[in-house]
């Protein structure tokens, strides 16, 4: 399993996310996602979610 992820909103970066011990770590890749910057995640794929979230205009929610 890799242990760091692009993470892209449409077709754009949002960010990376990198394994630690505790899960993935969010590292954003524009001002637009700064409110993930450092937040944890299960996996990478919830780490694209709360970007898309954000994007939408919804809270993001870390994991």
């Amino acid at each position: 399993m890799p242990d760091t992820y692009i993470i892209e909103v449409g077709s754009g970066p949002a960010g990376i996310v990198v394994r630690d011990r505790e899960g993935y770590r969010f590292f954003a890749a524009s001002h637009r996602f700064n409110r993930l910057e450092g937040q944890l995640f299960r996996n990478a794929r919830e780490a694209e979610r709360a970007a898309l979230r954000l994007v939408n205009g919804e809270q993001p929610a870390a994991a």
